[in-house]
């Protein structure tokens, strides 16, 4: 299944060799093989997105690097199949100081996701743990930012990202059509600033960049 087009940080088509770079768009390619191959054994994506592939996962796992293209060093909870952490390494596969620390608790995933990283020659760390346990006591260094992509409720995604955002990291959260009742939700729990960007995949969906989060007095 070969790259059709990918979007830029404009929303506008990228053919093969635009802003998407040839390595970086080789590297996606190499990803997305690998995803298809073990997808029979490993469930790594819904199956009724196969075909759509390019657009569901990549293009729309581009847009969290693109929200907040100064991090260098990027913590992705529950990374699942890789989207987004695997590409955003992609991303910055070229970036000396670029590196994506992922967190995944099932071993067979945590292992396809280590795989992934080889073989695109993306940086990054596999951390095989659950996320509260592997970032307690955080021991590898100050980041940047942390990305969740169809994880959880917005409250329990600043529980999980607090030991990070605590400590000054943005949050970059996809989130769907529904995205403002649980901004509204959360905001009587924590304090936050936020910046929404449209989706360039999904025009109901958002991309959430949160900053200043702390929790609420109780």
């Amino acid at each position: 299944m070969s790259a059709p087009v990918v979007l830029n940080s404009s929303g506008q088509v990228v053919h093969k060799y635009g802003d998407v770079s040839r390595e970086t768009l080789e590297r996606l390619q190499v990803f997305v093989d690998l995803v298809l191959k073990w997808q029979p054994a490993q469930n790594l994506i819904s199956p009724s997105t196969i075909p759509d592939i390019w657009t569901r996962h990549v293009a729309d796992s581009l847009q969290t690097q693109w929200s907040y293209p100064e991090a260098r060093t990027w913590v992705d909870i529950g990374s699942g199949g890789g989207f987004p952490g695997v590409v955003t390494a992609i991303l910055l596969a070229d970036d000396p100081d670029g590196h994506v620390h992922m967190i995944e608790s099932n071993q067979r995933k945590a292992a396809f996701l280590r795989t992934a990283l080889r073989e695109t020659g993306s940086r990054g760390t596999v951390h095989a743990g659950r996320i509260e346990s592997v970032a307690k006591d955080w021991p590898h260094g100050p980041v940047d930012a942390v990305s969740a992509r169809a994880l959880a409720s917005l409250d329990l995604l600043f529980r999980l990202a607090e030991p990070f955002t605590a400590q000054g990291a943005k949050a970059v959260f996809h989130k769907g059509q529904d995205f403002q009742r649980e901004v509204d939700e959360v905001s009587a729990r924590w304090h936050f600033d936020l910046v929404e960007k449209i989706s360039l995949v999904d025009p109901v969906s958002r991309m959430l960049i949160f900053s200043n989060i702390s929790a609420r007095p109780h």
